[in-house]
């Protein structure tokens, strides 16, 4: 991707979701002395030494403070700006902080605008000092707006970070804009799933709270290291907290994210390495679509390594109504959404290439206990939306006033580095059954194993509930790898039936856990 390319507007608003949306919303902030933004330039601001720990110290004394909103202080000509205006504006010459330096990584901040009005402060650490990235308008080109000489320093929305291909030409490898939100690639991918620095009471009724990052300290690459370090501080009404990620990139990005967070209330629901993605509709659920592509979604499905060596995939759905999935664990392994799909006759489209979207698998390090991953799945008539969400939640509150922190390891590639030794269910595709209210499920399972496995020793066992199933048939493809299951799904009565469906040899499972919830 070229390192200016406007980003689609169904990519914008995906990433976005109604996230950004509700960043100013909030209650009003306790008497302070200072505002946050000059309680963070005062610690660790413009000229100031850095320290890494300072981040965290901020957080720390941010919590014991009332919240402030981000101020609404975009001028009026930004304010109200649509997607063609604001991917309108581009700077008149490469803004690339380091770009000519040779150390493999540069960054270019964005413009605010459009759904990206919230300002966070970008820092650069040099040298072991602090240096603010000011706006500049002067180094715009603002299309057909009439922008005032007087617009001040209105700061950035965010930033993009590149990196230099083997044939050396820049191309972008992660995206940080909107709320706690961003996204990254491995090389030749186009931008897809997005990550979640923090969430907080997703899906619940009294509505979801926005954490946001108020601002970022970028540590200048190395020469020659092809990674950077970046520093993240993280608000909202319920705690604050310091992040700080590693990051490189290449055939497969790698992100470590560390996280403390300083709790002002008890967090009853927090998740962590939540990720976003979109599912409209595939082989399993049309939907009555009359879209001229076979397919759109950037996931398959929910793959997880739990804590007892269990490999499961649940593959996505797009709903009638919410449905929220809950995986008991504890010590999990690793979860992500993959995407399983690489083929560009599965989707036929030739602009948003879901083919090449990034698959994001999370790896737990250190013990992250009891809790479970969860799944929201929202209904969707439209593929603008990131209708799929999955997180890790603890099972125990985080007390107000305490210390918490944890970490994991960030896989952005085609094919996590961590695979089931097993055969994996590739494909799924469902279809009204005999009668009634009945439905037919054709799952594929995939894997050496089935090459040199006779097929007289394969069986697939399957349980249904509840509701029953019936005609479950299976047939072995050896020359590809391949093994059929074709069942009926009867539900009788019931709106919700849950299916498990393995393979097994001589009494020996020889496949990943195939899991799926029928409704409706």
């Amino acid at each position: 991707m070229s390192p200016r390319m406007s980003p689609s507007r169904r990519d914008v608003l995906a990433s976005i979701g109604v996230s950004a949306l509700a960043l100013g919303a909030g209650s009003p902030a306790f008497a302070q002395a200072q505002t946050p933004q000059a309680f963070i330039q005062s610690r660790l601001g413009d000229g100031r030494p850095f320290d890494a720990a300072g981040v965290a110290e901020l957080a720390r004394q941010l919590s014991k403070q009332g919240f402030s909103p981000l101020p609404s202080d975009l001028p009026g000509v930004f304010a109200n700006l649509n997607y063609g205006q604001y991917v309108a504006i581009r700077p008149r010459q490469p803004f690339t902080i380091w770009g000519g330096e040779g150390r493999g990584i540069g960054l270019e901040p964005l413009h605010r605008g459009f759904v990206f009005t919230n300002q966070v402060d970008i820092y650069l650490v040099e040298d072991g000092a602090v240096r603010r990235v000011g706006y500049d308008a002067a180094r715009y080109d603002f299309g057909g707006l009439n922008v005032p000489a007087n617009t001040g320093d209105i700061g950035y929305s965010g930033f993009r970070l590149l990196a230099t291909s083997p044939e050396g030409r820049p191309y972008d490898f992660a995206i940080f804009q909107g709320a706690t939100f961003f996204r990254a690639l491995a090389r030749g991918q186009n931008f897809g799933a997005i990550a979640r620095a923090l969430t907080l009471k997703p899906a619940e009724a009294r509505g979801e709270e926005f954490p946001f990052f108020r601002a970022f300290w970028l540590e200048r690459p190395a020469a020659g290291s092809n990674s950077i370090t970046l520093h993240a501080l993280i608000d909202s009404e319920s705690t604050t907290g310091a992040v700080r990620m590693t990051l490189r990139p290449g055939d497969m990005t790698i992100i470590d994210v560390e996280t403390s967070l300083f709790p002002r209330v008890n967090l009853e629901h927090v998740g962590f390495g939540g990720i976003g993605s979109t599912y409209f509709f595939g082989p399993n659920d049309n939907r009555g679509t009359e879209d001229i592509r076979p397919g759109v979604f950037e996931s398959t499905g929910l793959q997880i390594f739990n804590g007892k060596g269990e490999w499961l995939w649940r593959p996505l759905h797009n709903p009638e109504t919410l449905q929220i999935s809950a995986f008991v664990d504890n010590a999990p392994k690793g979860f992500g959404l993959l995407q399983r799909e690489r083929s560009y006759e599965a989707f036929q489209d030739d602009e948003q290439r879901f083919d090449r979207r990034p698959s994001l698998w999370n790896e737990p390090l250190g013990d992250w206990g009891q809790g479970s991953v969860q799944l929201l799945e929202i209904p969707t008539d439209s593929e603008v939306n990131d209708n799929i969400l999955a997180y890790w939640r603890p099972k125990a509150a985080i007390a107000a006033g305490s210390e918490f922190a944890f970490a994991y390891r960030q896989y952005w590639c085609w094919t996590p580095p961590e695979r089931p030794p097993l055969a994996i269910a590739s494909s799924l595709r469902t279809g009204v059954g005999t009668s009634g209210r009945r439905r037919r499920f054709i799952v594929d399972f995939t894997g050496d194993i089935l090459g040199t496995t006779p097929s007289g020793d394969i069986k697939a066992v399957l349980s249904v509930g509840p509701g029953s199933f019936q005609n479950l048939k299976q047939w072995s493809y050896p020359e590809r790898k391949t093994v059929r299951v074709a069942f009926e799904l009867d539900p009788g009565n019931e709106n919700a039936c849950e299916m498990r469906l393995i393979l097994e040899a001589n009494g020996k499972q020889i496949s990943e856990t195939w899991l799926y919830r029928w409704t409706p």
